[in-house]
């Protein structure tokens, strides 16, 4: 296995989804969890700890809330840690954001952007992570940005035909 997505609760489901998607799109393994940094310290700390020996090469987390479950996960290996801020009652996500972004030095946690989007451009994330030492990977990280390339492009046309045509 290459990934490995850890979720707070198994309702961050939605969140990750897409990250799923994506892995299965680009042919990467890739393994799913519901770990909690306050429910299941122990659990997460010694799944982050024996990731590695596990054939993990990225952990995306996704979390809600007080969000330290990247924190947890990035404080017990020295695998990369892809965080995904997850929305919640009563901040809307802006709390997981914050818990994010300021890990304190020395124990970094990437992340991306929040909501469903965010399982998506995590896997994307680890996929570019992964394709540095895959040719095969990076060639399809290649031919996936050409594609949207020509999607934004095809879009545009359209545009101006609908705009500007008579």
């Amino acid at each position: 296995m290459s990934v490995a997505v850890v979720m707070g609760s198994k309702s961050d489901l939605e969140v990750v989804r897409g990250a799923f998607d994506v892995l299965k799109e680009f042919g990467v393994p890739c393994v799913g969890r519901v770990l909690s940094a306050h429910r299941t310290p122990v659990e997460a700390a010694e799944f982050a700890a024996n990731a590695e020996k596990d054939g993990v090469k990225v952990i995306i987390c996704a979390a809600g809330m007080a969000a330290h479950l990247g924190g947890v996960i990035a404080a017990h290996t020295t695998l990369p840690v892809i965080g995904i801020p997850v929305a919640s009652a009563p901040f809307n996500g802006l709390d997981s954001l914050f818990s994010m972004v300021q890990m304190p030095p020395g124990i970094p946690v990437g992340v991306v952007t929040a909501g469903k989007a965010g399982g998506k451009n995590a896997a994307l994330y680890a996929i570019s992570m992964l394709a540095l030492s895959d040719k095969v990977l990076a060639e399809k990280l290649a031919a996936f940005r050409k594609k949207q390339k020509a999607q934004v492009l095809s879009a545009d046309e359209e545009l101006q035909k609908e705009l500007f045509s008579e």
